[in-house]
């Protein structure tokens, strides 16, 4: 029954700490570990290390990703450690971009476990606040408007495809680059410029502002050459990103990474939107 499940959150960003009180709200007792922020509520409990999370909570929630952003003075590797052993099938295990040797761990002890960033309505929706902040990190990293400027999408997946969008919707003058073929053909059909990837350095110099969403080093030495020495590159790739930066650094190239958006720009709206996947599989588990 879903009012006997005591859940205990740890780490993470501010996604975290709006989401273990949007829980509260809904009536479960929340424990929480590490996060950002700690929460007053008579139906919290603060605990002081994962081992008496997980002796007192049924479900267990991590930050996204399980190896980042978790507060503490532990290591990342520790902790995943830690997790390891502490699962049992007890529990039911949740969170964003769970380590594989987690999930190994869950198959090996029959724990149900729940990772967000798969499920493919979530990833969509959280596509927008990547695509939100990567337009404020432009607009704050430039001294020109996105509006009328030459932009450049590397990628043309779910981060492309919505914030591409929003960047035309701002009359932004929009290219697409991608290495398939399906992937140009919608952009084109979206009414976009496209170029495909391996042919990109003959127009790097003609943008203003250049967004890369592909994990793969796709702007090397040789083509970080080529930008125009006023453009503003914003990387939203997962760590280490598509870009050289010791290069850019190196050669005063403005380029950004920027992980993590949507639990800087809008946590709230990312927690909610987490919320429901969790709900839903927590509903589905419980009978």
């Amino acid at each position: 029954m879903l009012s006997q499940l005591k859940i205990g959150v740890f780490g993470g960003d501010m996604r975290q700490v709006y989401l273990a009180d949007a829980l509260l709200k809904k009536g479960f007792h929340v424990c929480t570990f590490k996060t950002k922020e700690k929460i007053e509520h008579e139906n919290c409990t603060t605990l002081h290390n994962l081992t008496e999370l997980f002796e007192q909570c049924n479900v267990i929630i991590g930050p996204i990703p399980f190896n980042k952003d978790l507060v503490t003075a532990a290591s990342a590797t520790d902790i995943n450690s830690d997790l390891s052993q502490l699962l049992s099938n007890d529990h039911i295990l949740i969170g964003g971009i769970i380590p594989p040797h987690i999930v190994n761990s869950c198959n090996l002890k029959g724990v149900p476990y729940y990772d967000y960033m798969n499920d493919e309505k979530i990833a969509i929706l959280n596509a927008i606040a990547t695509a939100e902040g990567s337009i404020m990190e432009a607009i704050k990293s430039s001294d020109i408007n996105l509006h009328g400027s030459q932009c450049l999408v590397l990628g043309y997946g779910r981060c492309g495809k919505v914030l591409a969008g929003k960047l035309k919707a701002l009359d932004a003058k929009v290219t697409i680059a991608a290495r398939s073929e399906e992937a140009l053909a919608y952009a084109e059909a979206a009414g976009y410029q496209t170029c495909n990837l391996s042919d990109i350095k003959s127009i790097l110099p003609s943008f203003n502002f250049i967004f890369n969403t592909i994990p793969a080093l796709v702007l090397d030495k040789a083509h970080l050459a080529l930008v125009d020495p006023k453009v503003t590159i914003i990387d939203i790739a997962s760590q280490p990103g598509g870009v050289d930066f010791e290069f850019a650094l190196k050669n005063n190239i403005n380029a950004k990474l920027c992980l993590g958006l949507p639990g800087k720009v809008s946590p709230k709206t990312s927690a909610d939107i987490i919320l429901c996947g969790i709900m839903s599989f927590i509903k589905e588990r419980s009978g």
